[in-house]
């Protein structure tokens, strides 16, 4: 009699990992087609026709009842538990997915935003050069102060007035404090 060899066919970690919900899932299907949902009148029914037809004593089917009773809870609770852990699983996948998917929307964001800001950083600065000399404007002398980095505040900081460059210091040291912006407004006070 020849005998065959079964051979292993073993799936990395990950993958296994992955299924196992789906396991999960199949096993708690299969535990719910093989249980039975019987209302307690509908077992005390049949065990009080027994006890009528003589088949069975009162106290052997009062006992009968409670065994069936305590039994079906048991395997309710069971049950209950298995669906909140598949239950847990599923939300803490989710949770995981929505976390990976904030954190690479918010990436992408910041990656635009500052596109965006230094595409405009030159144009803006041209602006503000020609806003101040016109004397028109709002009264800050650099238009998107707080969005800009430090490097870009120091280019601007040349074409400044004294008193412009005191607002700016005013701002900067209640603001985010950076010591190069506020070194180089020192130095041009000085």
């Amino acid at each position: 009699m020849a005998t065959t060899r079964k051979t292993s066919t073993r799936r990395p970690k990950a993958s296994r990992s992955a299924e196992r919900p789906d396991k999960s899932v199949e096993a708690f299907r299969d535990a719910l087609e093989r249980s039975i949902t019987l209302p307690r009148e509908r077992i005390q029914e049949i065990v009080d026709d027994a006890v009528r037809r003589g088949r069975m004593t009162r106290d052997d089917a009062n006992e009968l009842v409670s065994k069936l009773v305590a039994r079906g809870r048991r395997q309710s609770r069971e049950l209950a538990r298995e669906l909140e852990s598949l239950l847990d699983e599923a939300r803490r996948r989710v949770e995981r997915g929505a976390g990976k998917a904030r954190r690479q929307v918010k990436g992408k964001a910041g990656k635009v935003a500052r596109g965006a800001r230094d595409a405009a950083d030159e144009p803006l600065a041209r602006v503000d050069t020609v806003r101040r000399r016109a004397g028109v404007g709002p009264s800050f002398p650099i238009t998107g102060y707080d969005e800009l980095t430090a490097a870009q505040i120091n280019r601007r900081l040349g074409d400044l007035t004294k008193a412009e460059l005191r607002k700016v210091r005013a701002h900067e040291q209640s603001g985010k404090g950076r010591k190069s912006v506020l070194g180089k407004i020192d130095k041009a006070l000085a």
